[in-house]
């Protein structure tokens, strides 16, 4: 029985990555040691950031002014140490509420400085995302941050604020980052965990314009939550998370053999639209999302009771379709689908939601 895995994460990895990973836990390189035992001050490892990085900077068209850094932990330690960095002193951030994560992000910035909410969907139980069209920040903020993809709630940014007063935005993109294109320039940092989308738990990526790194120089912070150490060392001040960064740099040789980006991107258009004709035909399913702001990569939705959902996890697991349960704090069903679930994945999904829904409806 072949296995789907639709988990928010940690998720799925290419099976011709894990592999690849197989051979080499035991044998790097034919050096006769393992990928986990390697030392990072080796020949070897630098040739692994510096080709990981590399990845990185040509899927995303990333220019030099960026930083790229690698840095342990998930996205919950840069909700703190973003505003440790970038707060200015006696300052204010402004954050756009959107759900789950960016409320935890609120949370550990306003133990650093003062934050604005300036704009929420709460008030909607966060089923769209909000206006900010006629928004601008103000001049003497911080920064200004948003969720670009709420996993939890099922919404996406598919266009992001244009800010023209010179405020940095700001960005956490850990579970879209690489699934579409974008343009960088329209940020100037942009942080994610890597076990959603780009490889396992333990490491977030940061690109952080460089002049804005320069904040951090001034504030006396801790060496390992200060940006400007990773920046100058690049990432190797102390032991990086290794394999995290092996890891990833085999996803990232594996997107661009892909085609990259811009092939992805197409991709889980087709994915997404593939389930969404399904809930929109259906009257059995309920994707409560206001269309606009539908996420292509978490799609969350509802059968018409808890009972129901449940038999639906159930009986979509004997067949080899897991990880669909929804978030513990809302319930009901979600199907992500990163860029390494395939289409034929999602055609088995909606073969068994139409099934399903004959039986049951």
């Amino acid at each position: 029985m072949k296995i789907f895995n639709f988990s928010a994460g940690p998720t799925m990895i290419p099976s011709s990555v894990m592999e690849k990973v197989q051979k080499e836990f035991t044998n790097y390189n034919s050096m006769g040691i393992g990928i986990t035992e390697l030392s990072h001050r080796t020949i070897e490892f630098s040739g692994i950031i510096d080709k990981t990085e590399a990845n990185i900077r040509k899927l995303m068209d990333i220019s030099d002014d960026y930083a790229v850094c690698f840095i342990q932990g998930g996205a919950s330690m840069q909700f703190a140490m973003l505003p440790m960095n970038l707060m200015n002193p006696g300052g204010f951030a402004e954050y756009m509420d959107t759900g789950y994560w960016s409320e935890k992000a609120i949370v550990e910035a306003k133990k650093i400085g003062n934050v604005n909410v300036v704009a929420s969907s709460k008030d909607a139980l966060y089923a769209r995302i909000p206006n900010f069209r006629k928004w601008k920040p103000a001049s003497d903020a911080s920064y200004v941050h948003i969720t670009t993809n709420n996993t939890i709630e099922g919404t996406q940014y598919h266009s992001y604020p244009e800010i023209d007063n010179g405020v940095p935005l700001v960005a956490d993109m850990s579970t879209d980052i690489m699934t579409k294109k974008i343009e960088v320039n329209l940020f100037d940092l942009i942080y994610a965990s890597t076990q959603k989308v780009l490889g396992p738990a333990g490491l977030s990526i940061v690109i952080i314009k460089r002049n804005l790194a320069d904040r951090a120089e001034k504030k006396n912070l801790p060496t390992m939550l200060d940006y400007t150490t990773y920046i100058y060392e690049k990432s190797m001040h102390n032991t990086p998370p290794t394999f995290s960064i092996y890891l990833l740099m085999l996803v990232s040789e594996w997107l661009l053999k892909q085609g990259g980006i811009d092939v992805m991107d197409k991709i889980n258009t087709v994915k997404s639209e593939v389930i969404y004709e399904c809930l929109d035909s259906s009257s059995f399913y309920n994707n409560f999302i206001e269309s606009p702001h539908r996420s292509r990569v978490n799609i969350v939705f509802r059968l018409p009771t808890k009972e129901l959902d449940e038999m639906f996890i159930d009986e979509a697991e004997k067949i080899g379709l897991i990880g669909l349960s929804g978030h513990r704090s809302v319930g009901g069903i979600r199907a992500s689908m990163y860029n390494t679930m395939p289409l034929e994945g999602v055609e088995t999904l909606v073969d068994f939601m139409y099934e399903f829904e004959k039986k049951h409806g």
